[in-house]
């Protein structure tokens, strides 16, 4: 627990420092900001990391196109908040996002595209949708 307390000191103050030289929606600013949210949802803190990472894909989308690795990143990372919170659908909708964009920038056999598959199919397997969740790894798996 401690180690984690030391983290979120130091990334509140790195967000701080980058806000003010290189300004809120600098690429490490928000780079900054993730690793802050990342540190929050270690620690289930789950309100925070979900603000947090809501606030960083808000910023991005005004400096970034939707297909941008570092976009699809936080649009992931939001879905993992949602993922561990069990929040299936709303997981789910940001995972197809990702996947479809992956796919379209990457091409289906990318690891970062099949790594985005069986994320989706983990999803849909935690909803009992059993079928799809097969249908994906399989894929995932070829």
């Amino acid at each position: 627990r401690g180690s984690y307390r030391a983290a979120e000191k130091l990334g509140e103050k790195a967000v701080k420092t980058r806000v003010s030289v290189l300004g809120e929606e600098h690429p490490g600013t928000l780079s900054s900001m993730a690793n802050l949210a990342a540190t929050y949802g270690n620690q289930g803190r789950w309100k925070e990391a979900e603000e947090l990472e809501v606030r960083v894909m808000e910023m991005a989308k005004t400096v970034l196109e939707e297909e941008h690795p570092d976009m699809l990143t936080s649009i992931n990372n939001l879905a993992l908040t949602y993922w561990n919170q069990g929040r299936w659908k709303e997981a789910e909708e940001l995972q197809v996002r990702v996947m479809e964009a992956m796919k379209n920038v990457l091409g289906e056999e990318h690891p970062g595209t099949l790594s985005s598959m069986a994320n989706l199919a983990a999803t849909y397997g935690n909803q009992g949708r059993w079928k799809e969740a097969e249908e994906l790894q399989v894929r995932v798996v070829k």
